[in-house]
């Protein structure tokens, strides 16, 4: 029988979501207002520590997952009750909610300056400048265009990794995983490779709430329609849709595939 505490899953997805996204959306509005980082290399190792210490400081209170599509995938391969499932997201929205909330108060100021100083307006395309400190953007200002269909694929290209890498570092069947307190260190780590690899793209967010409850904050403080761009409603495809649907694919992918293939070379192992 599954033990579990609504509370303590509230509890901790909404703190593990909150140093996620206070450290990570942090160190963007550090790049991008203070040059603070050079590279993505260094952004994606700042990510990585942020979903470190988040895992260790939450997981014996929920199973830190800070992801929705990491959370359905659990459900539906069976990994978690369904009943948790409206808890965790719930909480990974809150927490996530109140990390853009102080990043935005620690950095808002500075951001008024920089847009000031670069006379962006806020709410104007140009605005997702700054904006992308906060939720993530395919196509901006300056930069190369990017098609829908490429950045949902390069969304759901990361979050089926990160979840097919989590199951396989978690799970009992590969033998050859890292141990228990080793495990969060390189999931933290695969977060940061696909940054690296992916965020020149999409920002590589991977995780709906990560990316939906700072775009809110966004909204919030004045940048309006430039926090939901694209007529096409191109967030919900390429920062929502797309990592739910990868993240259960990785799931199913895993159990129906790789799991068996697992078992069977454990047994022929003995």
């Amino acid at each position: 029988m599954e033990k579990y505490s609504l509370k303590n899953d509230f509890l901790g997805e909404a703190i593990g979501s909150f140093i996620l996204v206070l450290f990570g959306t942090g160190a963007v509005a550090a790049a991008v207002l203070y040059d603070a980082h050079q590279s993505l290399f260094q952004i994606g190792m700042l990510w990585a520590l942020a979903v470190t210490f988040g895992i260790y400081m939450t997981r014996n209170l929920s199973n830190a997952h800070f992801n929705p599509a990491v959370s359905v995938a659990m459900v539906l391969t069976g990994r978690m009750s369904a009943k948790r499932l409206p808890t965790y997201i719930l909480g990974q929205f809150v927490g996530a909610f109140l990390g853009a909330l102080t990043v935005y108060g620690v950095y808002g100021s500075s951001i008024s300056q920089y847009e000031a100083k670069k006379n962006i307006v806020r709410g104007t395309f140009e605005s997702v400048t700054t904006a992308k400190m906060f939720g993530e953007y395919y196509n901006q200002p300056g930069g190369y265009s990017i098609s829908m269909p490429l950045a949902i694929f390069v969304e759901a290209l990361g979050t089926f990794l990160l979840v097919l890498m989590i199951f396989l570092f978690t799970e009992g069947a590969n033998v050859g995983r890292p141990n228990d307190n080793t495990a969060p260190i390189l999931i933290g780590l695969t977060v940061g490779a696909l940054l690296a690899l992916l965020a020149s793209i999409t920002q590589a967010g991977m995780n709906p709430t990560r990316d939906f409850a700072p775009r809110l904050v966004a909204w919030m403080f004045g940048w309006g329609s430039a926090a939901f761009p694209d007529a096409s409603g191109g967030f919900f495809w390429v920062y929502i849709l797309a990592p739910i649907v990868a993240g259960i694919l990785a799931g199913f992918f895993f159990t129906k595939v790789l799991e068996p293939a697992l078992k069977k070379q454990k047994e022929l192992n003995k």
